[in-house]
């Protein structure tokens, strides 16, 4: 007999998505104070902690859930002050996200704020328009990027921006040489890339090594005379959808500055990690203070950190081939992958978050550059990420678990303890909630498919209705607690709630994502070039049915984008299994999506690929899709095309099914306002409760 659902739910949707979200925490030049982004309920502003207490505060006083992001946060030299970026990027017509709808409309600026003193408060101003700021060394001039060129003012309030460099291509990777005058920057191309240097001193603008290929990622040598890049193999159409396991290697190269002089220092091998894979951290490239390259490379099929004697591979680079060259080290070995990795202090050795051992956390791990067995940080059943290593040894990172959200955290002598508890809300829920529990089910062709599953309070008494979850991307990974990405920090609150209103939640880590490997990631014939994760869809489904806990009559689906690209799947090939969906700006014809990072793909001109990514679409099946959908989107969408909602929205009226829509004007797709959040999850919720429940 099927149980009804929670007459009075032990907290309320407000209440499970009322925590704060950090991000982007870093660490001061002296590695004395950090700062991070705090996301309160929408309202976003930057938190400071510094020595001895480690207390934080708040340092900006931004006040309104008004959409405007908060990132790209650098150091002024002495540590005095943080410049950021406030407001998002601009798409196609040269706007930025308005989600509020404001008629003045909205800029992406540039802002700076000085840190308090025992004299005075921090106050907060901004520089121009524009995003992505860095300072030289010696504090005098702060760049960054505005309509793709580089600008650049003094650090005070009166300072007047004005172009500093006027060159072809599209800025990005701002980074001073330790020392400077000199500048680095990524100069994109459209089908190729540069490494360009400017001097400040000269007036100057140098590239480095040009080639067809793609350059990206500059990292300076610790004394600022040479600077190491990655080299990506030219290819138009490389950033099509599909299983890329083996292609022209990558490289990484180092160019004497003054001379210009450069030299290859690594080449990845052909096969396994041919095809360059970056981690989560913004930089891919260390030079440690000891002279070595630290990299990522799936040279074994996992993201691991590999180190290089940079010295010593440019003086072998002239007389020796590739294969007479010493290998690169295996800093961290095994089965797992890391994600981010940053230099300790003293720069001979990396901090790193991996899954070493724990396949769905993150943990903290500490290696030399020289290689040596790695050193665990954090053990337990928590997930920590983002390390910033500080003058005193103590390292700051973010962390989170089943029950508790994520939060700015120190870790000193082996202990943790957070540096804002103060900015939790009182009456947020942490004892009410489910600790998920890690499942591994067959999917339908019978790969191996991990997930989290989430039991309400009576899942012992009779069947209850369900709800599978998948996660957009769909290079992502969901983890057995609170998630370090915001989308998926909201997710997991909706999810919670789910499980708190009677339903059995299994959130699915599906092929192509990350976290097992990369042949788990680049599954064959995934997306458009076959739907291969429709195995997975089926196999969770088939899963559910299995459960005595689960109502098998009584099974919906929910996602978001790609996860929504996959609630729809589900929903239009396999209606008798699952009831109900709700799709939140999913993609439903892959040749919408694909044109739209990819201009250059024209589907009238590759018949055959442009055959299959329709035949893996949702709107391939549209003949057999007869239950309910929820459709959500912003109309703003950068990601994916509104068009795909109006398309399917079109198309299932004309056939009778019902396909609700709720719409947001001027929203982006990973909703800015987080009333938003709560009016999609509620009606989300809302239409889960009047399909499914019994």
């Amino acid at each position: 007999m099927a149980l009804p659902l929670f007459a009075a739910p032990p907290f309320t949707l407000e209440q499970v998505l009322s925590s704060p979200f950090p991000s982007d925490l870093t660490a001061s030049p002296r590695g004395d104070a950090v700062v991070w982004v705090q996301d309160a309920k929408g309202v976003r502003n930057l938190w400071m902690a510094r020595g001895a207490g480690w207390r934080g505060e708040q340092i900006t006083s931004f006040s309104a859930d008004d959409g405007q992001e908060i990132g790209d946060l650098n150091w002024q030299a002495d540590s005095s002050a943080v410049f950021f970026t406030r407001g998002g990027g601009q798409n196609g017509r040269g706007e930025s996200p308005n989600p509020r709808s404001d008629p003045a409309g909205i800029k992406q600026e540039v802002w700076t704020v000085t840190l308090p003193t025992a004299n005075a408060r921090a106050n907060a101003h901004k520089l121009g328009d524009g995003h992505s700021p860095a300072v030289s060394p010696d504090g005098s001039m702060v760049t960054w990027i505005s309509g793709g060129q580089i600008w650049a003012s003094g650090p005070s309030a009166n300072a007047r921006p004005a172009q500093l460099v006027h060159a072809r291509g599209t800025a990005s990777s701002l980074v001073w040489a330790p020392g400077g005058p000199q500048l680095a920057f990524a100069s994109e191309r459209g089908d190729h890339a540069f490494i360009g240097v400017y001097d400040a001193t000269a007036k100057t603008l140098t590239y480095l090594d040009p080639s067809v290929n793609g350059d990206q990622s500059p990292a300076w040598s610790p004394d600022g005379s040479e600077l190491a890049f990655i080299r990506i193999p030219a290819n138009r159409l490389g950033a099509l959808y599909g299983a890329k396991r083996t292609g022209q290697p990558w490289s990484i190269r180092v160019v004497d500055v003054k001379t210009g002089q450069g030299r290859e220092v690594f080449r990845a091998r052909d096969g396994m990690g041919s095809v360059f894979w970056p981690i989560a951290s913004g930089r891919q490239l260390l030079w440690s203070s000891d002279g070595r390259i630290v990299f990522p490379w799936e040279g074994d099929g996992w993201l691991h950190l590999y180190s290089l004697a940079a010295a010593h591979s440019l003086a072998a680079a002239h007389s020796l081939a590739i294969s007479e060259r010493a290998s690169p080290e295996l800093l961290t070995p095994g089965q797992f992958e890391v994600e981010h990795a940053t230099l300790a202090i003293g720069g001979r050795e990396v901090i790193y978050s991996s899954n070493q051992n724990d396949s769905e956390r993150r943990h903290l791990w500490k290696v030399r550059t020289t290689a040596g067995a790695p050193e665990l940080l954090t053990p337990g059943t928590q997930i920590e990420w983002s390390p910033a290593a500080l003058a005193d040894g103590r390292t700051a990172f973010l962390r989170s678990s089943a029950k508790d959200p994520a939060r700015a955290s120190i870790l000193a002598n082996g202990r943790s303890s957070d540096l804002a508890p103060q900015s939790m809300p009182a009456d947020f829920p942490a004892a009410s909630l489910t600790e998920p529990q890690p499942v591994v089910f067959p999917a339908s062709d019978g790969m191996r498919i991990h997930g989290q599953l989430f039991l309400p309070a009576n899942a012992a008494q009779g069947k209850h209705s369900a709800v599978i979850f998948f996660h957009g991307g769909s290079r992502r990974e969901m983890f057995l607690g609170w998630h370090s990405m915001s989308y998926y920090h909201q997710a997991y609150g909706f999810n919670q709630y789910l499980a708190s209103r009677g339903f059995v939640v299994l959130s699915v880590n599906y092929r192509s994502g990350v976290g097992y490997g990369e042949a788990f990631r680049e599954a064959l014939k995934f997306g458009p070039t076959g739907a291969s994760e429709f195995n997975d869809v089926k196999g969770a489904g088939v899963y559910l049915r299995g459960r005595a806990d689960v109502d098998p009559a009584r099974i919906g689906l929910w996602g978001g984008s790609y996860g929504g690209y996959l609630t729809a799947l589900g929903l239009s090939r396999a209606s008798d299994m699952f009831a109900a969906g709700v799709d939140l700006h999913g993609v439903h014809d892959w040749n919408l999506e694909i044109s739209n990072p990819i201009p250059v793909y024209e589907p009238e001109q590759r018949l055959a690929v442009a055959r299959l990514a329709f035949e893996s679409s949702p709107m391939s099946s549209i003949a057999t899709w007869k239950s309910p959908v929820l459709l959500i989107q912003g109309d703003d969408d950068r990601n994916v095309p509104f068009a795909e909602t109006v398309q399917l929205a079109e198309a299932l009226t004309k056939r009778g099914v019902e396909a609700r829509q709720l719409v947001f004007p001027d929203e982006i797709h990973d909703f800015l306002v987080h009333a938003h959040w709560l009016q999609a999850y509620e009606a989300a919720a809302a239409f889960l409760e009047e399909k499914l429940r019994p």
